[in-house]
């Protein structure tokens, strides 16, 4: 159905999805529940400013992404995510700049600018993601197109911005959050292999190698579950609030389960990546 003829509550739908604020809203949700492990600390602006900071500096990553020339030549085909993404590339990319000067004020207002050693190596790691900076087999390559990195490097960078960088706000030791770290690093290992379960004919396609294309989507999906049980475990260990565990971590086993290539984008969209809400929805729970 063409987007003019939506009606307004889908078409905010697909604005909040395809923007990638639904996914901000969850690494903020998630920055959110690292600073509870120092309630004292983080009761102030501070916190305040830090959940600020994350959410803005997901919607400036995944905006410009979305917004690179190349993405708009694609052809959408039956995705109405990339159609909506290339219908609305202007808007993105001038949400991707609004990110970007908010970030940049919360930087400099709270004096944050020592923190670039660490941020920067992270942003020229989502910057070449998608562009290709990586000499490799006589052509240059996206950091995504070597063989089964991309979705750790999803889920590396994910972990050290929602819980390396609330640590370092607080002046607190990273040694503190290696469990929690550890868990949420299982957790969008697993939910990263989900999506390229849904992009499993075009990388095969194209020769890129992931785990659906070198296990086949059952495989890939034995190993989701593997990274799965690892946060599970993890976050018990932790003698973290058990529901704050199990939710999270059995609905995105039935995520898994049910994750195939031919899915709709609200499937990918609104419910893998809300899963990574409900770690925050589950401590409003406890």
């Amino acid at each position: 159905m063409p987007a003019a003829r939506r009606a307004l509550p889908l078409r905010l739908l697909d604005a909040l999805l395809f923007s990638s604020g639904w996914l901000a809203a969850a690494a903020a949700a998630q920055t959110a529940v690292t600073l509870r492990l120092w309630p004292g600390l983080a009761s102030g602006a501070v916190g305040l400013h830090v959940v600020v900071l994350v959410f803005a500096a997901t919607l400036l990553t995944y905006n410009l992404d979305a917004a690179l020339p190349f993405k708009y030549r694609q052809p959408a085909g039956a995705s109405g995510r990339k159609a909506w993404q290339q219908q609305h590339r202007l808007a993105l990319a001038a949400l991707a700049g609004a990110a970007a000067l908010s970030g940049a004020y919360l930087l400099l207002a709270d004096g944050w600018v020592h923190f670039l050693p660490v941020l920067l190596p992270l942003a020229a790691l989502a910057i070449g993601y998608s562009w290709p900076v990586l000499p490799w087999r006589g052509r240059w390559r996206a950091i995504r197109e070597v063989p089964l990195l991309k979705v750790f490097l999803i889920a590396g960078v994910w972990t050290a911005v929602t819980v390396g960088l609330p640590a370092l706000a607080l002046r607190q030791p990273l040694a503190s959050v290696v469990g929690l770290a550890g868990q949420r690093f299982c957790l969008v290992t697993a939910l990263a292999i989900v999506f390229d379960i849904r992009d499993y004919s075009r990388d095969r396609a194209v020769g890129l190698r992931t785990f659906p294309v070198l296990l086949g989507v059952g495989g890939a999906k034995a190993v989701s579950l593997a990274f799965l049980a690892g946060a599970l475990a993890l976050g018990l260990a932790r003698t973290a609030p058990p529901l704050a565990v199990l939710l999270p971590t059995g609905l995105a086993a039935a995520v898994v389960l049910a994750a195939q290539e031919t899915r709709g984008d609200y499937f990918f969209a609104l419910l893998t990546d809300g899963v990574l809400l409900l770690p925050a929805v589950a401590y409003l729970l406890v």
